[in-house]
């Protein structure tokens, strides 16, 4: 075997590694989202729309982690704003200090952040951004 055919093999373990941890992340996103369908359904009639926007949330974010798990490389942008956005939820959480919601989500978003810096690395996210046409 040639250095060059063990790059590629190694870059081929990479991906796949970063893209089952975005499926993951995926998963876990949208087993939020149906957590947050029941949650809805309990609370009271002042919190229906709060709760409503907050479930289907969590189910764009899970197909936001799925469409990079399914072409990592193609995805302008996708991958900055959910970088942004769970970094903020993080910042958010550590601001709020004791609350019990944010202190639990912080922790959860703080997850996804990691798991997000670690695809990117794995699966080069950043070439998403090169002038050629993408590559899955």
């Amino acid at each position: 075997m040639t250095a060059e055919n063990t790059t590629l093999a190694t870059t081929s373990r990479r991906d796949l590694i970063g893209r089952g941890l975005l499926l993951l992340a995926s998963l876990a996103t949208v087993g939020a989202g149906i957590r947050g369908i029941v949650y809805m359904t309990q609370v009271s009639d002042d919190r229906v729309w709060i709760e409503s926007w907050r479930m289907t949330a969590f189910m764009l974010v899970a197909g936001l982690f799925a469409l990079l798990a399914w072409t990592p490389r193609a995805q302008r942008g996708v991958w900055e704003l959910l970088f942004a956005q769970k970094a903020g939820l993080v910042v958010i959480a550590v601001a709020l200090g004791d609350v019990p919601e944010a202190r639990e989500a912080g922790f959860v978003d703080f997850g996804l952040v990691v798991i997000l810096v670690v695809s990117y690395l794995l699966c080069c996210g950043w070439q998403s951004w090169q002038t050629k046409t993408a590559v899955a």
